[in-house]
């Protein structure tokens, strides 16, 4: 069997890390395309993956929408000179679109309902769509979907990312950090340059909690891209983080994770560690299900931000159980039965 799999945003490669590793020990042909965008060719070289880099990520939307273009010519050409039995993605724009102009069988992985026009375009489209129940199915099938092609599962998309991890507890050590407070506080910006986040990438709503906290902790900050990377330059008691490193030991390692984003936030409340999630958006319903599991705490207020991240500090919790289902297998198998359903006519 020959899979294709699309890799579109950096957390999408551990996402996929062990499945590309099962899907390559049972014998199968694995094709893997990736576009440049943030730390996702790094990534893949961290991890010794090979890979195409087609394409790249657009900022303003007269952009976002020439580069998918783009690339979804570029995808055709190369995906139908090789021929694949399956395409596999998370929230790719262009898989859908390919895979559904060749008739070879997609699986689509989805974890964002506020995504709109990604779904509008991606969705109807799609043979296999694998998603949390925690999202409201007519959410996805209002942008298209067809509800007997969804497989629903309890948890959320970041349970497969600790397949096979193992905690570093030297991982300060081997960044060489020089940490002069007792806590440590990792911290994750804004999706400013995302379709579903109206935020400008100069700016940042942590900042004004960085100029609080970085009095009380030592504050760790990985930036998305450079111009985040600026915003947090310069102010004492504060490391900027460049990637790729091993963020599971360091959310572990650390007191408290507060997060303007998502997936790191909702990494870190598996792996036990208190989470405040400060997202500017409207919260996902992957978040709710850490927030409503209390496995997270979520504000937009800075003074209660920084309240609430000064009580963390001194009261750490014990982790809670939460159940899920075997999302690495729920996926594994989608992969063999659409690639056994056979070209699409």
């Amino acid at each position: 069997m020959k899979v294709w799999i699309d890799i579109t945003n950096a957390p999408h490669v551990r996402f996929f890390r062990d499945i590309i590793t099962h899907l390559q020990d049972e014998g199968e042909d694995v094709i893997i395309t990736a576009r440049k965008f943030g730390d996702i060719h790094r990534l893949m070289n961290l991890f010794g993956f090979e890979f195409t880099s087609i394409g790249k990520h657009g900022v303003t939307l007269a952009e976002k929408l020439l580069e998918s273009t783009k690339r979804a010519y570029k995808l055709s050409k190369f995906i139908a000179e090789e021929k694949p039995d399956v395409g596999l993605s998370k929230h790719s724009i262009e898989l859908p679109r390919v895979t559904f102009g060749l008739g070879i069988p997609s699986v689509y992985v989805l974890d964002n309902e506020h995504a709109i026009a990604a779904n509008k375009l991606t969705l109807p489209l799609c043979d296999h769509i694998i998603m949390p129940e925690v999202i409201d199915l007519w959410d996805i099938m209002k942008t298209g979907a067809d509800p007997n092609r969804i497989t629903r599962y309890r948890g959320t998309s970041e349970i497969i990312h600790f397949q096979n991890f193992e905690y570093n507890e030297n991982i300060f050590e081997d960044l060489n950090l020089k940490l002069e407070r007792e806590k440590t506080i990792l911290m994750r910006p804004e999706p400013s340059l995302a379709s579903y986040l109206d935020a400008d990438c100069h700016e940042s709503v942590l900042t004004p909690i960085v100029e609080v906290l970085k009095d009380y902790a030592n504050i760790l900050i990985i930036p998305r891209f450079r111009e985040q990377e600026e915003i947090f330059r310069g102010y004492d008691n504060v490391t900027i983080i460049k990637p790729p490193v091993d963020t599971f030991s360091l959310m572990k390692r650390c007191d408290l994770v507060i997060g303007a984003g998502g997936t790191m936030n909702r990494e870190a409340a598996l792996l036990g560690t208190p989470v405040i999630s400060c997202y500017p958006g409207k919260p996902l319903s992957v978040d709710r299900f850490y927030i409503e599991n209390g496995l997270m705490y979520r504000s937009t207020d800075v003074d209660e931000i920084v309240n609430m991240a000064l009580r963390l500090l001194v009261s750490r919790k014990g982790m809670k159980e939460i159940k899920t289902d075997d999302l690495f297998r729920i996926i594994i198998d989608s992969v063999y039965e659409a690639a056994d359903s056979g070209p699409k006519k």
